[in-house]
């Protein structure tokens, strides 16, 4: 009995220190001046955006939030006259440089909303990065929900669409 208490403790103790081990959430990855555009009722879409700031080579390859039915990656850019937008699978981030997720460019699209993103409250976005090895760790952000982006930041630029038209 005891050698059996003994090596269930033993056991426990290599899980724990295993754990340990694992990659440490976020720690990692830095972001900044996170917000998400307020929607109105109705409105199936919105999207956050943030300043990412990789501590070593990762690549953003996910996005989760109970939120939305459908959370992704997406970027715009121009194509011919028409700005496109469109869900990419990663986006790199490079160690140690700023990516900015910015309306008109790349962003999290919180599509399928469950409920409208209400100003001044806020909305739990999970990022998921991938490391050079493979191993794949997370960013729990508590976003603040707002009208405009905060000051500091690059403002919505003119010809952006807006989010709530986006469908799939």
């Amino acid at each position: 009995m005891n050698l059996r208490r003994f090596t269930l403790l033993a056991l426990g103790s290599l899980m724990v220190s295993g754990m340990a081990w694992a990659h440490p959430d976020a720690a990692h990855v830095k972001a900044e001046n996170a917000w998400a555009r307020a929607s109105v009722p109705g409105q199936q879409a919105s999207g956050a955006f943030m300043r990412l700031t990789a501590q070593e080579p990762l690549t953003l390859v996910g996005v989760e939030s109970p939120a939305a039915a459908v959370s992704e990656v997406h970027e715009m850019k121009m194509d011919g006259d028409v700005m496109r937008m469109r869900a990419i699978e990663s986006l790199d981030l490079p160690k140690g440089v700023a990516v900015d997720l910015k309306p008109g460019g790349y962003h999290v699209m919180l599509q399928q909303l469950k409920a409208p993103l209400l100003k001044d409250t806020q909305v739990p976005i999970t990022l998921v990065f991938k490391d050079a090895k493979g191993e794949l760790s997370r960013l729990h952000l508590q976003v603040p929900v707002r009208l405009t982006p905060p000051a500091g930041t690059a403002p919505a630029e003119s010809g952006h669409m807006g989010h709530g038209a986006h469908q799939h």
